[in-house]
């Protein structure tokens, strides 16, 4: 078990966001970079194929203990379907400021928006500074 397989890699997270389709999702994709990078200072760093990650955080499984690594403590993916945003929801505070973020969808580690237009930009920003706060953590929200 131990490592998860989506890890950092030295790719090119310009290079990936101007190669996502449709266009619009490479327009949501660029703006959400600028979004993140204002808000935590961080460069970029595209882990594994398409999940665009800030900051780093060390977690264990809650469930399994043999289930740890490091993960990002918040990023995106302008993803076909939908914008995938992680570590919205992980911490408390964000957990509740979640209902007014706008139009969105959960998953188990993520939150789903269909376009930009439909959620609150400073809400988001609000909750991008609650993630981009998470300290290692002994037991992790995996």
């Amino acid at each position: 078990m131990g490592e998860p397989k989506t890890g950092p890699t030295v790719a090119s997270v310009e290079d990936f966001l101007q190669a996502a389709t449709p266009s619009r999702r490479q327009e949501d994709g660029l703006h959400l970079a600028r979004i993140f990078h204002e808000v935590t200072g961080a460069d970029p760093i595209l882990w594994g194929p398409s999940l665009v990650g800030y900051g780093t955080y060390r977690y264990v499984s809650p469930a399994d203990p043999r289930r740890h690594g490091e993960w990002p403590k918040t990023g995106f993916s302008p993803r076909k379907a939908q914008l995938s945003l992680y570590g919205l929801k992980d911490l408390p505070e964000g957990a509740a400021l979640l209902p007014s973020l706008g139009t969105y969808t959960e998953g188990a580690g993520c939150v789903y928006v269909k376009k930009l237009g439909d959620i609150d930009l400073d809400v988001l920003r609000q909750l991008i500074a609650i993630a981009w706060s998470r300290t290692d953590d002994p037991v992790g929200a995996f």
